[in-house]
């Protein structure tokens, strides 16, 4: 008899959770209906902007439609209109027009058929290959993950860049600020390390801002030339988009970036460049009349920013230990690093990475500046070989730094500060790095090794690039079995240490005696 009640009580529940689900679900519906139902009038058409009267129920950032197929986002919740941000170009729009909830925020598509495409922030194709076949969507506003379900930063993001890699280690998850003046080749080592991803693993995401059409067009060229599009998603709002286009745009690729970051992928994102993404969002705010606040930027500037790089993370192995590394680029103006926008986004980051143009006019690039430039992570994300030179490559060259500002003033030197400058000298000339060649990890290591012991010393400056050619292609022929180990990231020995200390010496002393005879 017990068992009796027993199955009555259960089949009662179960009818009783059928009949609340479809009650839920015939609310869910008639509001949809209601919500798609109720429309409002365009009142007013500005430059990317538009105000709505009649909407009392739209909620905030949910999409508007209006004829001719024209999207907004409502930004804006006045007490007598809705301002919103258009979506594409207002030509046809006019006063009077109808204006049309739909019920849902903004999303953008995710999934594998994006890699190798090019696509606008609504998930439109630029490159001509037809539409996306993707069935998932994510919202282009998302909460950060918490705290709990975030790893420690441990694993390396190589950039192929010696001066990065040996002084400003760069991990997966980190958010490390790429910053300097114009042409100074903040793009180029965006570039490099999108191509040095090549066979590690790694989706990428450029996304451009407010960027000229034929730069975005040079860097997808080049991106093809070094079979780097087959790993890469390219989201592109140019400079000839409207600004609610450029507002969103890092928002979207950084939802596409997160559906594989939380597949478990590891996935690199490139914001090129968040000066225009401000620039965007300051004109957004002046049309909708919001209060400018420091340099007419509106206050909440910083919370747009550090919302978006929030995302950049890697999540813990139960959660498929993916990560997000956020690379923003930003400009300043007359190496101003203290102005606003630069401020804002250093105090986000984990640490920046700063272009001198003057290093840039001397030729010496990339131009990174060591002394201004950090990585806030530091050895942690470095691979263990790089501890054996790290320490003293950034002393010799700190060292180098200040007394060659002495030695401008053609005071006397003794021969140890002598010595000391005329090898800093070399290690600089090391730093130097061609576009589009970035280097694997056992040839740095066997560089800077050289550098630093002095190696190079009796080698002239102007013919160090050939020698330092010669001794990577002569350690891969002697010494493939050690370059594996260290690509493994195994840590190095103390006798692996001298056998690469043995070969570079030797190998470069037999260079210089050939060349003599």
């Amino acid at each position: 008899m017990a068992t009796n009640k027993l199955n009555e009580k259960t089949g009662l529940q179960n009818v009783l959770e059928e009949t609340f689900s479809s009650l839920e679900q015939l609310v869910d519906q008639q509001e949809f209906k209601f919500i798609t139902q109720e429309t409002g009038m365009v009142d007013f058409i500005g430059y990317g902007i538009a105000r709505v009267t009649g909407l009392p129920g739209v909620r905030s950032e949910e999409m508007i439609r209006f004829p001719h197929g024209l999207m907004g986002m409502a930004f804006n919740l006045d007490a007598d209109n809705v301002g919103v941000v258009l979506l594409g170009k207002s030509d046809q729009l006019k006063t009077g027009m109808e204006a049309r909830r739909t019920g849902r925020v903004l999303d953008v598509p995710v999934g594998e058929a994006l890699l190798g495409r090019v696509i606008d922030p609504t998930g439109q194709p630029l490159d001509g290959r037809g539409t996306v076949p993707t069935t998932s969507t994510l919202p282009i506003e998302r909460e950060s993950h918490p705290i709990m379900d975030r790893a420690p930063v441990t694993v390396p993001l190589q950039t192929g860049i010696k001066s990065i890699d040996a002084l400003i280690p760069i991990g997966r998850g980190q958010r490390e600020l790429i910053l300097g003046d114009r042409q100074t080749g903040k793009s180029a080592i965006a570039l490099d390390t999108i191509i040095n991803q090549k066979g590690q693993n790694v989706i990428c995401v450029y996304c451009a801002i407010g960027q000229q059409s034929s730069s975005v067009a040079s860097f997808i060229n080049d991106l093809k030339k070094y079979d780097a599009m087959e790993y890469s998603i390219v989201v592109v709002a140019t400079g000839e988009e409207t600004p609610g286009l450029k507002f969103i745009v890092p928002f979207a690729a950084t939802s596409i970036g997160e559906y594989f970051m939380e597949k478990g992928r590891d996935v690199l994102i490139i914001y090129d460049d968040l000066t225009r993404h401000s620039w965007a969002y300051r004109e957004l705010s002046l049309l909708l009349r919001r209060p400018p606040g420091r340099e007419a930027f509106p206050g909440d500037i910083f919370y747009l920013h550090s919302r978006l790089l929030e995302r950049a993370t890697r999540l813990r192995p139960e959660l498929g230990g993916g990560s997000l590394t956020a690379l923003p680029i930003v400009e300043t103006e007359a190496q101003n690093v203290s102005a606003y926008i630069p401020t804002n986004l250093i105090s986000i980051t984990d640490g920046q990475i700063y272009l001198s143009p003057e290093l840039f006019s001397k030729g010496i690039l990339p131009a990174v500046d060591v002394g201004k430039s950090v990585s806030r992570v530091g050895g942690k994300t470095q691979l263990p070989s790089y501890r054996s030179v790290a320490g003293d490559l950034r002393l010799y060259y700190s060292q180098f730094e200040e007394l060659e500002n002495f030695a401008r003033f053609g005071t006397r030197l003794d021969p140890d500060t002598q010595r000391t400058i005329e090898r800093g000298r070399r290690i600089r000339e090391v730093f130097k790095q061609y576009q589009f060649r970035p280097i694997p990890v056992a040839e740095q290591i066997v560089v800077l090794l050289a550098a630093t012991a002095g190696y190079f010393d009796q080698i002239k400056v102007e013919e160090l690039s050939k020698y330092e050619r010669k001794l990577r292609e002569g350690l891969l022929d002697q010494h493939g079995d050690l370059c594996q180990k260290i690509d493994k990231g195994e840590e190095l020995e103390k006798e692996d240490l001298r056998t690469l200390k043995r070969f570079a010496r030797k190998f470069l002393i037999d260079l210089v005696q050939d060349k003599e005879k």
